[in-house]
């Protein structure tokens, strides 16, 4: 079957649009559990819905679609599954800033109108990045398109939530938590980013209160907290301290005595003055410490990172009256400058030091975050953690590249109790009530009338409301106000867009899912999450494998970011380039274990890829007219036995490759065959029989060039899909689509290792003469007389076997004959490894311009090869590079010192020419 003819040029845009509506119209992207082929399942990671595609979505999902694809013309029952997440933070704020250019306020409309405000906006601007993940071809089954607060997902998070509670893993405690003073809302550890930043070390003199003529001081980078210091810590080991654990100091601008302790935890000897202050209600470490030595927490910072007032202030702190008033209010930057200027006229401040230290940031919106005291719901996370530490451990999960596993188990091991709570409204509302009656009411918050509930009032957990206080019979009941952290219902995805709770037969056949592509960014936000719940509510782990990719940054290797300038944009480079040489881009670039180093160049290379495949097709079905004969591989021609041989060997080499998840090496090896093996040598070699009519050849050539075009068509396939899909419509083929075409399989009877041996001799040859050529200046169409010979016998019977394609390829007349019985006339003789080619030397050829242009080669070559072969002697790039790397490295200085060697001789001959 064949269809229409190519367009003279390749337009990316009209194909590309043609086909992603003609893939979903046809279904070709639907999975069915009924479907033969053993299950292959991948569950996209899923974006923010108020998200738009960037390159880190591009490569995430180019790669899973280069698997999705591959696997599926396996024969494998495929599933890829989509969806978006509602995030939180991020979709409240969007929505919170349309109320604010509307002069509105979530506080003034009430939750209830707020949150079917942000539904509103969900079904107007949600579908966004699923449109933009239809444009890059990703072949999900867009009918199971799952939402994390869809109905299904929600009842499966009511689920887990209430297992986790009546397991006692789920609590409520009061704890230090990392607060964000913009996003009014708790944040787990991992969404806090940490940033170095230049600080300074100050020094207080804490006066004892038996003897205030002697101070103790103490070092801190957060002099602000100090009206809420409930002790200071000095280590027990230290001599110089030690005597003084059990007596009290008067905490500076306060009317306070605060304990001396002493804690090995806590305090380093080598740090500052090997005292510190604990401040309990301010610090992670204090907080720990005031739990061991049972010290009370005093809280000194409201919900905005601001001072408390002046009252409030005063009653916590015993702050002197004219502090209290100087602090009240104040955000906590000023609050520490006002701070040291107290302490400095009081005369208890040293001389503050620079130095660095690391401020916790917002992941969202980049505000420094504050350690807080508040009430928050949590998981106990190591009886989960160690069950997901032994299935990596035991290899039930790999994760690849294998250097992750150790920052995977690293931090499973030191894993902290999950908040899952978040003070927002657009979530998950946690599904706890609490009984008015008993409690007699509730205070409210000021900010945004939230109830202030505190531990100790009773609570009932349910997936939906109860009907009345199982305590008192009350139906006046109020739902914790507090939402689920996103991670949570995204912890679930791989079980819940299944199906689960329910037993279905989507999660009995595609669960466990057979591989996870992520980045490095959320191995701990999901990727741990996700198998610790994989394994406790499904009992297996949620995946096979984890392919953590790299990161996408500019071409000088730095962070993309709209304030550097340097963000490019995958919608606007698809539509400049096309989609496929985005997508064979981000493949080919995609080497374990390094960044991505992005630039638009690269795009446009391989824009031009595209269309060296495109006119490759084009003229193939220039000479397709005719009859077609298919004859054994061994009896074919020479370029015909060599091409096949050459398909096979890439057929099994990228398969190999995409089986370890080496896509860079799987492109680079398409792009070699392609372009150089497919294109440059073997469509050159078959042009003198397409071109000349009732060639006896003709027939089995036409047969070979649509076996093989077809054939390669399919195999880059999952990296092109537009293009491929174009072209094989328009050559013979069977079936409707190549969506659903098997996967080239590679054919031994095509493997002729004869052929290829031929085939390399042939090219080493041409390649003298073209050297040859270029030294000699002599233009690319010029005819020119050489001639060629080996040392070796045999390698001379083949070179005659060659002689009609070397004259052919060289555009010259190649006569073969050994070194010794060439002519005495001038020739500049090119050798190596045994190998002579001759090229006539003509009368007007300018030598002393050819010894130059020789001259300036070789200066080149030296030059490459003394930088290639440096790094090769640098014991820092050896140790650190990969071993194909150092493996090419070595092959280029083998091949730049043969090169080398050429050139000499040939300059020596060129001397010797023009002496004489």
């Amino acid at each position: 079957m064949t269809g229409r003819q190519l367009d003279k040029t390749y337009d990316p845009r009209a194909v590309e649009d043609r086909w992603s509506q003609e893939w979903l119209r046809r279904g070709y992207f639907h999975a069915s559990p009924e479907q033969p082929g053993q299950p292959y399942c991948i569950v996209i990671p899923p974006p923010n819905v108020t998200g738009s595609l960037h390159v880190g979505h591009a490569l995430n999902h180019s790669l899973q679609d280069i698997l999705i694809r591959w696997r599926r013309m396996q024969g494998r029952n495929t599933l890829w599954l989509p969806g978006t997440d509602h995030a939180g933070i991020a979709t409240q704020n969007v929505v919170e800033k349309q109320l604010m250019a509307e002069g509105l306020s979530r506080e003034s409309l009430g939750r209830e109108r707020f949150v079917e405000r942000v539904w509103q906006w969900k079904a107007t601007s949600g579908n966004t990045i699923v449109n933009q993940q239809k444009q890059l071809g990703e072949s999900c089954d867009w009918d199971r398109l799952r939402f994390t607060m869809d109905e299904g997902l929600s009842k499966a998070v009511l689920e887990v939530f209430v297992r986790l509670y009546e397991d006692g893993l789920i609590y409520r405690g009061e704890r230090l938590i990392n607060w964000c003073p913009r996003c009014l809302t708790a944040l787990s550890d991992i969404e806090v980013e940490h940033e170095a930043v230049k600080g300074k070390l100050y020094h207080i003199r804490y006066p004892l209160a038996d003897d205030p003529n002697t101070c103790l001081i103490v070092a801190t980078t957060r002099p602000e907290t100090m009206l809420g210091d409930t002790a200071v810590a000095v280590h027990p080991d230290d001599p110089r301290y030690r005597h003084l654990i059990g007596k009290k100091v008067r905490l500076p601008l306060t009317m306070r005595e605060i304990p001396i302790v002493g804690d090995s935890t806590l305090v380093d000897l080598e740090f500052g003055t090997g005292a510190v202050k604990i401040t309990p209600a301010h610090d992670f470490n204090d907080f720990e410490a005031g739990e061991r030595h049972s010290l009370p927490r005093i809280r000194i910072l409201d919900i905005h990172a601001n001072m408390l007032n002046e009252t409030e202030l005063s009653l916590a702190t015993k702050a002197y009256p004219d502090i209290a008033t100087a602090l009240a209010g104040l955000p906590v930057q000023k609050a520490r400058t006002k701070i040291e200027q107290l302490l400095s006229a009081s005369g208890a401040l040293g001389n503050p030091e620079p130095h660095k230290m690391a401020v916790g940031k917002c992941y969202r919106c980049k505000t420094v975050v504050e350690p807080y005291l508040s009430i928050q719901w949590f998981i106990k996370i190591h009886p989960l953690a160690e069950p997901a530490i032994k299935v990596v451990e035991d290899g039930s999960i790999r994760i690849i590249p294998e250097s992750w596993t150790n920052n995977y188990l690293g931090w499973m091991r030191d894993i902290k109790d999950w908040c899952i709570s978040r003070q927002i409204w657009w979530g998950h509302q946690i599904p706890a009530w609490y009984c008015e009656k008993c409690t007699g009411g509730f205070l409210r918050s000021k900010h945004d009338n939230r109830p202030l509930i505190d531990l100790d009032v009773p609570l009932i957990v349910a997936k939906s409301r109860p009907e009345k206080c199982p305590q008192c019979g009350s139906g006046n009941l109020v739902q914790d106000p507090d939402v689920l952290d996103t991670w949570f219902s995204s912890a679930l995805w791989p079980f819940s867009t299944l199906g689960w709770p329910e037993q279905t037969l989507e999660l009995k056949t595609y669960y466990p899912t057979s591989v996870l592509v992520t980045g490095l960014d959320i191995l701990f936000f999901w990727v741990a999450r996700m198998i610790m719940m994989g394994l406790k509510f499904m009992g297996d782990v949620p995946f096979k494998d984890v392919y953590i990719h790299a990161l996408v940054r500019d071409a000088e290797g730095q962070k993309m970011s709209k304030s550097k300038g340097n963000v490019i944009d995958p919608l606007h480079v698809m539509d400049q380039f096309g989609t496929d040489a985005l997508r064979f881009t981000l493949a080919s670039m995609a080497s374990p274990g390094r960044d991505i180093k992005l630039a638009e160049e690269r795009i446009e290379g391989y824009r031009n890829f595209a269309n060296k495949i495109w006119n490759a097709a084009r003229f193939a079905l220039i000479y397709l007219d005719g009859p077609r004969t298919v004859l054994p591989p061994v009896q074919r021609t020479f370029p015909d036995r060599w091409i096949l041989s050459r398909l096979a060997h890439t057929i099994r080499a990228v398969t190999m490759e995409l089986e370890s998840y080496r896509f860079d090496r799987a492109a680079t090896v398409l792009y070699q065959f392609i372009w150089h093996e497919y294109c440059d040598w073997y469509l050159e070699l078959i042009k003198p029989v397409l071109q000349t009519p009732e060639h006896p050849d003709g027939a089995s050539t036409r047969h070979t060039l649509v076996e093989t075009l077809e054939t390669t068509m399919r195999l880059l396939h999952p990296f092109m899909p537009f293009i491929t899909e174009e072209i094989w419509q328009t050559i013979p083929h069977q079936g409707d689509s190549i969506v659903v075409q098997k996967y080239p399989a590679s054919d031994q009877a095509w493997v002729a290792p004869d052929a290829e041996q031929h085939f390399a001799l042939q090219e080493q040859t041409v390649g003298l003469v073209r050297t040859g050529r270029v030294l000699l200046n002599y233009p690319p169409g010029q005819q020119i007389s050489f001639h060629v010979g080996h040392d070796d016998p045999n390698r001379q019977n083949q070179l005659h076997q060659l002689q009609r394609y070397l004259a052919h390829l060289s555009r010259g007349n190649a006569e073969v004959r050994p070194p010794h019985d060439w002519s005495s006339a001038r020739l500049l003789r090119l050798v190596t490894e045994g190998l002579s080619v001759g090229i006539a030397v003509a009368d007007d050829v300018d030598l002393k311009k050819a010894i130059e242009r020789l001259a300036k080669q070789l200066t080149e070559t030296d030059k490459e090869l003394q930088r290639v072969d440096g790094k090769l002697k640098n014991t820092e790039f050896v140790s650190k590079a990969p071993p194909d790397v150092i493996a090419e490295h070595q092959e280029r200085v083998r091949t730049l010192s043969r090169d080398r060697a050429l050139l000499v001789d040939s300059e020596r001959q060129l001397r010797a020419m023009l002496a004489t």
